[in-house]
């Protein structure tokens, strides 16, 4: 392998909000008609933490008390009353519902329930939705998971990261190992449809040692579904103060270790993250391999966000509020949301062009099992995928992607090799253009990543 910079950057999606600009004279119900009928999701994000983790460059703020965070979704629901106006029109039902952070479970019972009372109220969903939540190890209660289950979640995502107890102090990840083993002993016992829970390689101190004792702990706890994370020390977080890089040799073998173990103990790998445990229901297709999730095309259905720091997605508008990674920059953009009067006017965001389009779709896909679907890539684009992008035939010459035949499909997959890459393979994908503007939002921004010591302000 002759990649001398194995992490990139995390595709989770395309472009990245560094790439957004301010936009004039959008407004929310001229693109109403692509939130029409069934099948959309929305996002619910909570933008509250107990503390900042040294790798967090996620929008959250830490130190606010109750009276901010009920403020909060009193704006919040202004937001929701003013889409709802909106999307009764278009008939709008949506099947997925996500709460993120942030730390959810940091709100009180209370104010749990009025989000849950403002969605249901307001929204309409199907009958058979998907509701995701993320906890953390201090915040996961028996109280709170029973409202939880009482409300229908379908799924708690938990950031455990380590069983170790050093290795946790690095991070600065606010609890110990005995918490994180008691809150998921006890988030077990709640009988959800899907548990998952992430760890982080690469950290500094850890060997592959120390992370497979971390997940042979984890494997006892039989979770659904297992992430794997490696440490990005990002412009803006505390750990990048400390003077912290990753290891990236040390972090990949920490990564072949680690998913050849998961693959050993009966988990089938998605994703370079996501490792989910066989049932005996996944289909194995004609070369014998592991298939753990059907198709699903991304990346057409809408996705929209309420609250500050989450993105929506509505066609080839992207939008959300700038983002933001300083405590300094994250206040003002939520007292700039708790004080905003119309929602349905759209201030920062990216049009897609049919190009950038069809890079979204590709990297949503090809990232991910069961991979692309060649034939539906045309049936969308009018073109053959290996010659919009030939960067993907000189995968296939490296060993990176193979070309299967599943249920009569043909796919693009990444290799076993490929998929361990998929950090600094899928950068490839992004277009100049957009490389530029993500370079120049960097560049802006530098001076303000390299001072975090404001000092708490007033909301």
């Amino acid at each position: 392998m002759e990649y001398r910079n194995l992490y990139v950057q995390y595709m989770y999606s395309y472009p990245h909000k560094t790439a957004y600009r301010p936009l004039e004279g959008v407004d929310l119900k001229d693109y109403s008609d692509r939130l029409a009928g069934p099948g959309h999701g929305l996002y619910f994000h909570i933008p509250f933490c107990q503390s900042k983790c040294g790798y967090c460059n996620l929008f959250s703020v830490t130190g606010m008390d109750n009276q901010v965070m009920e403020k909060y979704l009193e704006a919040v629901g202004r937001q929701i009353c003013q889409y709802r106006e909106i999307l009764a029109e278009e008939g709008t039902v949506f099947s997925d519902f996500t709460i993120g952070g942030g730390t959810p479970l940091l709100l009180e019972e209370r104010f749990l329930e009025k989000m849950f009372d403002m969605t249901d109220q307001y929204l309409e969903f199907d009958r058979d939705r998907q509701v995701i939540i993320e906890t953390a190890p201090n915040q996961t209660t028996r109280e709170k998971l029973g409202l939880l289950k009482a409300r229908g979640v379908t799924r708690v995502s938990m950031g455990i990261q380590s069983f170790q107890e050093q290795e946790l102090k690095v991070l600065g990840r606010g609890h110990d190992g005995r918490k994180a083993r008691k809150a998921l002993d006890l988030l077990k016992s709640f009988g959800f449809s899907t548990v998952n829970v992430d760890f982080i390689y690469g950290i500094p101190g850890q060997t592959a040692g120390s992370l497979l004792k971390t997940l042979r702990e984890a494997v006892t706890f039989q979770t659904e579904e297992i992430f794997l994370y490696p440490l990005y020390v990002k412009h803006g977080v505390f750990l990048e103060r400390e003077g912290m890089v990753l290891d990236q040799r040390q972090a990949y073998g920490q990564y072949k270790e680690a998913s050849g173990y998961l693959k050993s103990e009966g988990y089938c790998q998605d994703s370079m993250r996501r490792f989910v445990r066989r049932t005996g229901r996944e289909k194995k297709e004609q070369d014998g391999k592991d298939r753990s999730r059907e198709f699903s095309d991304c990346g057409f259905t809408a996705s929209l966000a309420l609250g500050c720091g989450g993105r929506s997605y509505v066609g080839n508008l992207h939008f959300c509020t700038p983002y933001a990674i300083t405590r300094e920059s994250c206040l003002k953009e939520l007292r700039d949301f708790m004080g905003k009067r119309d929602h349905t006017e759209i201030t920062h965001g990216i049009f897609l062009s049919k190009e950038e389009e069809k890079r979204r779709y590709v990297i949503r896909h090809i990232l991910i099992r069961p991979g692309l679907d060649q034939v539906r890539y045309t049936q969308k684009f009018g073109a053959d995928v290996r010659i919009d992008f030939p960067l993907l035939s000189q995968w296939m010459d490296q060993g990176f992607l193979e070309e299967r035949v599943l249920t009569d499909a043909r796919y693009l997959v990444l290799t076993e090799e490929g998929m361990g890459l998929s950090d600094c393979l899928g950068p490839g994908l992004i277009s100049p253009e957009i490389q530029k503007k993500m370079e120049e939002w960097d560049d802006a921004h530098q001076k303000d990543h390299g001072s975090l010591q404001g000092q708490f302000k007033k909301l």
